[in-house]
C-alpha cells in the first residue's frame, strides 16, 4: 500500500472518528453524562490526530474539505435515519452538493 493511499485511509477513519463523537454529543446531554462525554472527547482527539497524520501525504485544502464535507453529509444522514431528522428535498439536494464538490475538489488537484 503506498503512503498516499494509506493516507486515505486513514483520513477515512478519522471522519468516522469525528461522526461518531458527533453522534456521542447528541447523548452527552449537555455533557451532563459522563461516558458520552468522554467518548466525545477521545473520538474528537483521534479524528485531529488521524488527520494530522493523513495531511502529511495529502493537500492540506483537500484534506480538510473531505474532512469536513463528508463529516457533514454522513452527520445529516445519520440524523435523517437514526434520530428522525427531516429529509426534505432541499435537504437532500444540500448533501448532493456537498458530496459533488468534494468530487470536484478531488478530481481539480490532478
Amino acid at each position: 500500500m503506498t503512503q498516499q493511499a494509506f493516507a486515505w485511509l486513514l483520513l477515512s477513519a478519522s471522519v468516522i472518528a469525528e461522526v461518531a463523537g458527533t453522534v456521542a454529543l447528541r447523548h452527552a446531554d449537555g455533557f451532563t453524562r459522563l461516558v458520552p462525554s468522554l467518548l466525545v472527547g477521545a473520538c474528537y482527539a483521534g479524528a485531529i490526530w488521524l488527520m494530522a497524520i493523513a495531511v502529511r501525504h495529502l493537500e492540506m485544502g483537500l484534506t480538510y474539505a473531505v474532512w469536513a464535507g463528508s463529516g457533514t453529509a454522513l452527520t445529516a444522514l445519520l440524523g435523517i435515519l437514526w434520530f428522525g431528522e427531516p429529509a426534505s428535498a432541499l435537504r437532500l439536494a444540500g448533501l448532493g452538493f456537498i458530496v459533488v464538490g468534494v468530487i470536484a475538489l478531488n478530481l481539480g488537484g490532478r
